[in-house]
């Protein structure tokens, strides 16, 4: 049986790799607080989540089968929690009743895969009835195609053919097997035989007929004979055993599937009832391909301070529509960051299936999302900020392919303006020549004011927003790059709040940057 859950035309499988090689999109986006929100109280759901959620599709189809999936579970949010808990019981109990089990001979094989396939009959009955009271409730290619295939394999017949079978191998009567003398006196050609029950006659009942088979009775205390006859056992029983055994890895393996595609759905509905909680709103996205370009965004928010603080957020709205640089400009405090964020959370989101943050979100999906934020100084100094920005360049340069997306981060400013200008302009300009996309933060006005000259149609400039009365409200609007700080701004941060003297109707003017 397939599950094709998460594809359409195979199973998915967990990359354990993904969030090594994603360590730097995991810390930037601050995907450890989204994460505990998806898998509150399990380590195990919360791996197999991010395996899933650091390995964004490419392929628009795919994203939609994810999509439409998801719609049904969201209309249904009981049928995704009982199909992971009845995979999870039958991949669980079976390796709890193994721990007593050691030997490998083909007999205890035999018992072991008859007491697991027994447990495994109960969590197989229990599958195929919850399928059948969501068949024809649910719309999605994924579930139909899921629950056919689950009602094909499992016929109502089945069960009680499989129990029969259980039953006979359990060999209530002995176990019944024929062979021949082979060379030398030895047994060979064993075959497991099934046990018929023969009704003696009259004369053999009252002994006078000649026995047509011989009796040999193993005394109690004969170890020798005792090991000769488990070896003739195992004999028998060993293609049956083989066969059993490789059923039950089977069944197990098909359930470890349902387990692991599963757990992302139920970590979207998580996510979807943390935010519901909070008052947060999320949407399907619009997926499109990755030659277009297409950035179209209504009412996004961060998904991360939602979490954290729940209501009042302030979203933003971005049109970046065939934009190959979206470049967001002005003083700290303004919200840059916070939107920048968003839109990577948003977008990674996107590219696995899931809703997004956002009234309305439509983009291009990428052939890589990667991020370049500023850190920290080296506490073992083995190198400077510049260096250590240059040297993370480097390997994320390695990474990229055309139709990548780069967010980058107050980039190469622990130098100085015109420096860290000079060499952002020219990594932005590599970049984009090669086919990546580029989202960039930054308050270098030298790097914003020389891309902005260019006067590129397909460059995108936003700052953040300020009132008549110098009010910040941590939006972003469209806007060309202005060289300005606002010394109101450095006072409130400083020496705080005016306490109602001279400033609160004042309109701020800005004054030159240094």
């Amino acid at each position: 049986m397939k599950v094709r859950l998460l594809f359409p035309d195979r199973d998915a499988g967990p990359n354990r790799d993904a969030v090594e090689h994603n360590a730097d999109l995991v810390r930037d986006f601050g995907l450890d607080t989204i994460l505990d929100a998806m898998a509150p109280g399990s380590q195990e759901l919360r791996e197999h989540v991010a395996s899933t959620l650091l390995d964004p599709l490419h392929d628009l189809d795919a994203i939609r089968h994810r999509q439409d999936v998801l719609g049904d579970l969201l209309a249904h949010p009981d049928l995704a929690t009982t199909l992971y808990e009845i995979a999870g019981h039958a991949v669980d109990s079976p390796r709890r009743t193994r721990l007593w089990l050691f030997s490998r001979d083909p007999s205890s094989v035999l018992r072991r895969s008859v007491q697991i396939l027994a447990e495994l009959l109960g969590d197989l009955h229990r599958l195929r009835s919850v399928c059948d009271d969501y068949t024809g409730r649910c719309d999605s290619t994924g579930l139909t195609v899921f629950f056919d295939t689950v009602a094909s394999a499992l016929p109502d017949e089945y069960f009680p053919v499989i129990e029969e079978h259980l039953q006979r191998l359990r060999f209530p009567t002995g176990v019944v097997m024929t062979g021949r003398i082979g060379p030398g006196g030895q047994g060979t050609d064993w075959v497991l035989r099934k046990p018929v029950e023969i009704t003696p006659t009259w004369r053999q009942r009252l002994h006078l007929a000649e026995p047509d088979s011989y009796l040999y009775r193993l005394p109690d205390r004969d170890e020798a004979g005792g090991r000769a006859l488990r070896e003739l056992e195992n004999h028998g029983v060993n293609l049956v055993a083989d066969a059993l055994a490789q059923s039950v890895d089977h069944i197990r393996n098909f359930f470890a599937q349902l387990r692991f595609e599963m757990a992302f759905y139920c970590g979207c509905l998580n996510l979807q009832r943390a935010l519901a909680d909070r008052g947060l709103g999320l949407t399907c996205p619009q997926a499109r391909p990755v030659t277009q370009y297409a950035l179209r965004v209504r009412g996004l928010y961060d998904l991360n301070l939602g979490l954290r603080v729940g209501r009042d957020l302030v979203p933003n709205d971005v049109d970046a529509d065939a934009a190959s640089l979206v470049m967001i400009t002005g003083a700290n405090q303004g919200g840059k960051s916070t939107v920048l964020r968003a839109l990577g959370v948003a977008q990674l989101l996107l590219q696995c299936g899931s809703f997004v943050p956002a009234l309305e979100y439509r983009a291009s999906v990428t052939t890589g999302l990667l991020t370049h934020f500023r850190r920290e100084e080296d506490a073992d100094l083995a190198s400077g900020k510049l260096d250590e920005e240059l040297a993370r360049m480097s390997s994320l340069v390695d990474r990229l392919r055309p139709g990548a997306m780069v967010l980058m981060n107050e980039s190469f400013a622990a130098t100085n303006e015109r420096e860290g200008s000079e060499i952002a302009r020219q990594v932005v300009t590599g970049l984009r020549q090669a086919g990546i996309r580029v989202v960039f933060v930054t308050h270098l006005y030298d790097l914003a004011a020389a891309l902005a000259g260019q006067f590129d149609p397909q460059a995108v400039f936003l700052r953040p927003e300020r009132l008549a009365e110098g009010e910040r409200t941590f939006r972003v609007v469209p806007g060309e790059p202005e060289p300005t700080s606002y010394g109101p701004d450095l006072y409130r941060r400083v020496f705080g709040p005016s306490n109602g003297h001279n400033h609160t109707n004042r309109r701020e003017e800005p004054c030159q940057s240094t």
